[in-house]
């Protein structure tokens, strides 16, 4: 099975990268169809780079095999992600950003991107990274092991540019999950560009509208 990337680039000589993380059960074609709906300016080709999650058992689906940057189970107190397998995934993650770097990329030329489970680790990975990169997109996600991010948050990415967008009526999710990830980070020096949407674990219209307008304003200050 291949498990290269999935890599489209929008114009010759892309200036930066977009890596966008698929969610739980998903793989790197989940998101390609977005690019020609973002119909993005040609003077701003970019590189998107879509991984795929390796297979592991997932305990809230019953120990089903499946893609997954992490295993998820139900606690006491609601969804448990698995640390090591964040940190792992964390892992593959700077092996993809040191791969664009060698394409031509600066860090600053790099957003992180990820929807769900992506989103999370996208979020936990460009938080701890020691080099200032140039944005974070979370969609329909959260901040995973926050109780560790104090001593591990990375002075290079306070103030990254981050945009934040979750559903109102997610049932995967909770709204009220993605908000006091929201109201942490910016707890700790971080100032989510915060879009909400009544919609339930997916992507809408307005979203892309609005994601396409973030990626130009954040990309053009940096190419």
């Amino acid at each position: 099975m291949n498990d290269d990337p999935v890599v489209i680039e929008t114009g010759a000589a892309p200036v930066a990268s977009v890596i966008w993380l698929h969610g739980l059960g998903a793989d790197g074609h989940d998101f390609e169809s977005i690019v020609p709906e973002l119909n993005l300016p040609e003077d701003l080709p970019l590189r998107f780079v879509f991984p795929h999650a390796p297979h592991r058992p997932v305990t809230i689906n019953g120990g089903m095999n499946m893609r997954a940057w992490y295993d998820l189970s139900m606690g006491e107190h609601g969804l448990v992600s698995n640390e090591a397998h964040i940190r792992e995934s964390q892992g593959l993650l700077e092996k993809l950003i040191a791969e664009e770097v060698g394409q031509g990329r600066a860090p600053g030329q790099i957003v992180l991107a990820g929807f769900s489970q992506g989103g999370a680790v996208a979020l936990h990975t460009a938080l701890r990274y020691p080099q200032r990169l140039a944005g974070i997109m979370a969609l329909s996600s959260y901040l995973p092991l926050h109780d560790t991010l104090e001593q591990e948050q990375s002075e290079a990415n306070k103030g990254i540019p981050l945009f934040m967008a979750h559903g109102l009526h997610d049932p995967i999710l909770p709204f009220a999950m993605a908000q006091a990830s929201r109201d942490f980070m910016q707890a700790h020096g971080l100032n989510p560009d915060w879009h909400q949407y009544a919609m339930e674990h997916s992507v809408c219209a307005q979203e892309i509208a609005d994601i396409r307008e973030w990626l130009q304003g954040v990309l053009r200050h940096v190419c």
